[in-house]
């Protein structure tokens, strides 16, 4: 029972703050992750919110995945973008309405800050084991359709993302670089520490 508290509270806390890190790089105005930059270009354009987009992409991903690896929907996915989706629109549109950054030391402390902090919060929910965010799900069918390594297969989902979200104008820039090439190693540095923590707290 304590085992499953644990996990689920990983699992939500995780989430949230995976959404405040989300939230800060974009906030930054440097430019955010390609996925979160295509959810930003699809909300300018139209009347739904970043948050909206996040839970409409996974939906569509959700599909997707479960088209290239001929298998039925992983639809517990829903949860978790719907968490996450939720949790951007409220960092968004109510903790920080209409913020403007202007001055490019601040952004840069942001936009890093919020790289870290999405790193933590990711290693944090993966410790639950429990739904995979779909744009992982995707990199996964990616390695598993084309038979390439997974750092291949999330690359090229990367550039798929960032050549949509040029289409759609989103914020592409300096903190899509560092984005994209550092979030993956600080998660490998992050989640060996959270798993020895929240082992212990489970064995406790």
């Amino acid at each position: 029972m304590k085992s499953l508290f644990i996990r689920s509270f990983s699992y939500l806390f995780g989430l949230m703050i995976v959404s405040f890190g989300v939230t800060l790089t974009i906030l930054a105005g440097l430019g955010a992750g390609a996925w979160d930059a295509l959810n930003v270009g699809l909300a300018h354009k139209t009347p739904f919110s970043v948050g909206n987009w996040v839970i409409f992409v996974g939906i569509i991903l959700i599909v997707v995945n479960s088209v290239l690896t001929r298998s039925k929907p992983i639809l517990v996915s829903l949860i978790t973008i719907l968490i996450i989706g939720y949790f951007i629109d409220f960092w968004l549109l109510i903790v920080f309405p209409n913020s403007l950054i202007n001055e490019f030391f601040l952004q840069v402390v942001i936009l890093l800050v919020g790289v870290v902090i999405m790193a933590c919060g990711a290693s944090i929910y993966m410790q639950a084991k429990f739904a995979l965010i779909p744009i992982d799900g995707f990199m996964f069918a990616l390695r598993d359709v084309l038979g390439v390594k997974i750092m291949a297969a999330k690359t090229i989902a990367e550039v798929i993302a960032l050549v949509a979200a040029v289409i759609v104008g989103g914020p592409i820039g300096l903190g899509t670089i560092i984005v994209t090439f550092s979030i993956g190693p600080l998660i490998q540095w992050f989640y060996p520490h959270f798993e020895k923590r929240l082992n212990w707290e489970v064995v406790q």
